[in-house]
Order: C-alpha cells, then sequence, then structure tokens
C-alpha cells in the first residue's frame, strides 16, 4: 500500500517521518507537491492508496468525497482520502486528534467547560465540532464573519480572559495576542492553550514565560503535538493497524 499528502506547500512537512517511525519503514509514504488541487488529486488517484490533506485543499477534499465519515458531515472538511471498494471515503483526523486531547486534558486536570476557538478554517472548525462533541462551551472566532456564531478578533482578550482552554488555529500571529494585559494573561483560573501551527507558532517563548510567571496553571501545547494527535488516528485509518506512539515522539 502506498499513501502520501497533498497541499501547498508540503516540503516542510513532518507527516513522512512520522509515517515512517510509526510503521518502521513497512509502509511507502510520499509527498505530492502541487499547488493546484485537481492535479494532486488526479496524483492520488492514479497512484496512491490513500492521502493525507493538509491546507488549503481541506474543503476541496470534502467535496471529492463518495463517503463521509460522520465527523466530516459535521465539519464539512476532510484531512484524509481512502480508496475503499465503495469508493473515496473522506475522514476528518484534526476532529479525532483534538478530541483525543481534550479528554485526556478534562481527564487529567479536571471539568474544564468554556473553549475559545481562534480561527475558523478547516482545522478550527474540526476543533468546534471536536470540542461541542463533549458538551463543551465554544467561543468561535475568525477574521471573516461568515456566521451569526463567529465573534470578531477585536474581541479576542476578552474571550481569552474567560475561557479554560483556547485552541488557536490562526496561521499566523494576531495582533490581538500582543495586545495581551498583565490581567488577560494571569487572570485566576488554570488555561489550557493548544496551537495548531506548529512551524511558526504564534505565542511566543516570552509571552508563555510571562503567562506561567503569573499564572502556574497555564499550559501550553504546540502544534508537533496536534500533529502527532492526528497522525496516531489518521495512519490507523490508512492501514487498520496502531502505528507506534513512542517512536512517531521521538521523531518530533
Amino acid at each position: 500500500m502506498k499513501f502520501g499528502l497533498i497541499g501547498h506547500p508540503t516540503g516542510h512537512s513532518l507527516s513522512p517521518a512520522l509515517f515512517k517511525a510509526g510503521y518502521e519503514g513497512k509502509y511507502c509514504y510520499e509527498l505530492i507537491e502541487s499547488a493546484d488541487f485537481e492535479t494532486a488529486y488526479d496524483i492520488f488517484l492514479d497512484r496512491f492508496d490513500g492521502i493525507n490533506v493538509t491546507s488549503p485543499f481541506k474543503e476541496m477534499a470534502y467535496a471529492k468525497a463518495d463517503i463521509l465519515s460522520e465527523e466530516c458531515k459535521k465539519i464539512k472538511a476532510a484531512n484524509i482520502l481512502m480508496k475503499t471498494a465503495e469508493g473515496i471515503k473522506a475522514f476528518n483526523s484534526d476532529y479525532l486528534g483534538v478530541r483525543k486531547w481534550l479528554t485526556e486534558t478534562v481527564e487529567a486536570y479536571g471539568q474544564m467547560k468554556r473553549v475559545l476557538i481562534a480561527g475558523m478554517g478547516g482545522a478550527g472548525k474540526a476543533a468546534a465540532a471536536a470540542a461541542e462533541s463533549l458538551g463543551m462551551d465554544t467561543i468561535l472566532m475568525n477574521r471573516t464573519l461568515y456566521d451569526d456564531r463567529i465573534r470578531p478578533l477585536s474581541e479576542f482578550s476578552m474571550h481569552f480572559r474567560d475561557a479554560d482552554i483556547i485552541i488557536y488555529c490562526i496561521p499566523d500571529a494576531i495582533r490581538q495576542i500582543d495586545d495581551l494585559t498583565d490581567c488577560d494573561l494571569t487572570s485566576g483560573k488554570p488555561r489550557f492553550i493548544l496551537e495548531a501551527n506548529y512551524k511558526n507558532p504564534a505565542f511566543e517563548k516570552i509571552l508563555l514565560d510571562k503567562m506561567k510567571d503569573g499564572n502556574t496553571g497555564t499550559r501550553y501545547t504546540g502544534g508537533k503535538t496536534w500533529l502527532l494527535y492526528q497522525a496516531v488516528t489518521g495512519y490507523e485509518i490508512f492501514t487498520g493497524e496502531k502505528p507506534s506512539l513512542e517512536r512517531m515522539s521521538a521523531c518530533l
């Protein structure tokens, strides 16, 4: 069997190393580099059994599927396409990975209900669906207010201060992060941050250190953990075999 990744760009991706580590090289995994979705999709159909899908192709991948997993129906975005006897099936391991992280965080640190999700692209939609599936109250935030539920970025500090968990899915650092005050950063309760971007994280070390100085309950989980959690759940969909979490963690 042969698997791969489509998106643009893909050259920086850690997915091939994770896949190789997870299965000790048992299966083939390659990057499919194309800025054009249709070109990348045709390569998948011609040469691969399954593919991961990254930005900016997740909504387009969803539209191509013949069969949708339950999470894809909720999110309307897919980051896995798999050939089956019935046709192309879509899954969303962002949803599965974030749900796993939220479940483990609640089990380790106690019940938390209020989640701020900043950025409502494919990753943010998956995070929102995962949080809502666990009965959490979600505050959705985005640059474009395409839905009545979406709050503007100008309200970031207010909702940041009130949230138990912040899931940051915007691909760059918004100005409102720099504008956070000491009060925003250190107000009473523990706060947990999960960030999707592992290449250029928005929450720089100096900001995190400042938060921890004022609130020892602050905990940050970076994009490599997001990548790891969605990879573990996604790769098992590909192969039907559990990859080694220990070996995958070691290569990050």
